[in-house]
């Protein structure tokens, strides 16, 4: 399978909007090359501003356009993209309910080197907790791309959390994105394994290894976290009686939490959560931190196989 980074088909996707349509505007932080909104200021520099070192303004000023009938993109890696602009994300974009798309780069420990001063594990769950924000961790090319332009013309904040390291392609163009619906990829009896995000050929390969331990995982990619298709979850756990949550992101207030919010409301049983365990990350490359982590298909898998002993 071909491989590339989800932030590289953000790039591309921008690109295409802000020559289609008009109110399209992208902000950035400086890091243009890095998060790919250089694509879209190649293919209409007067509708890209690179607004500098200023997460804060860049995300005021954005509110200031969206409430001038613009829809606005603005991008910065996930660490300052959700952490540092919290407070302006909040009072000037969720709270006026304006229609800017925060689309962060370089999420979870898959940054790999540069380490845990930049390794965002924290952004789910301050932007899921945010009145009429709408979260949306896609798993490869394809549908990133489709969720980037579903954004531009969904009426609201979105979040849109994007990787770093080239992940496989999974989906393709007969794939159709949906704000309500999350993906079976693989229906089973055993487990149901429930992704998203940048992870999601891991825990694939990891349901490749479990079939050769006679364990039939049910595979759900969920590339909307909120709001959170509760039924496709809720229907595949009261199947197979346990769930487990993967996702490169802290344990606390990401995918795990929001499942375990909705079980619990509606359908109690077992949920096991797979990620980062309440700690900070380290430098290494991707690989060597998905092993350490054991977000790696191997690691996943010997959890699981555990379990079901």
């Amino acid at each position: 399978m071909a491989k590339e980074a989800t932030r590289n088909a953000y790039g591309k996707a921008l690109a295409e909007l802000v020559v289609e349509r008009d109110d399209v505007l992208v902000l950035d932080a400086d890091l243009t090359k890095s998060t790919k909104t250089i694509d879209a200021k190649k293919a209409r520099p007067e509708h890209h501003f690179n607004m500098g070192i200023a997460e804060g303004n860049m995300m005021a000023v954005a509110a200031g356009m969206a409430a001038s009938n613009k829809v606005v993109y603005a991008s910065s890696f996930a660490m300052f993209a959700a952490g540092r602009a919290f407070e302006q994300i909040r009072n000037s974009i969720c709270y006026p309910n304006l229609n800017v798309k925060v689309c962060a780069t370089h999420a979870g420990i898959t940054v790999g080197e540069d380490g845990a001063s930049h390794q965002a594990l924290e952004d789910v769950s301050l932007m899921r907790g945010l009145p009429n924000m709408t979260v949306i961790v896609p798993g490869d090319y394809e549908q990133t791309r489709q969720a980037v332009r579903f954004a531009a013309s969904y009426n609201g904040p979105v979040y849109i959390r994007l990787s770093r390291m080239n992940v496989p392609d999974i989906f393709d163009k007969n794939y159709k994105f949906s704000i309500n619906k999350a993906v079976v990829l693989k229906e089973g009896t055993d487990v149901s394994l429930i992704t998203a995000g940048d992870i999601l050929a891991e825990v694939m390969k990891a349901s490749e290894i479990l079939t050769n331990h006679g364990i039939n995982a049910e595979i759900i990619n969920v590339p909307v976290i909120k709001p959170l298709d509760c039924g496709t979850i809720i229907n595949s756990v009261n199947k197979t009686k346990l769930a487990v949550t993967i996702e490169n992101h802290s344990v606390i207030g990401g995918l795990g939490s929001a499942v375990c919010e909705c079980l619990a409301a509606d359908a109690p049983n077992k949920v096991i959560r797979i990620g980062v365990n309440d700690c900070f990350g380290q430098s290494g490359s991707p690989d060597e931190l998905l092993k350490y982590y054991g977000l790696d298909a191997v690691s996943i898998a010997d959890r699981i196989i555990e379990l079901k002993k």
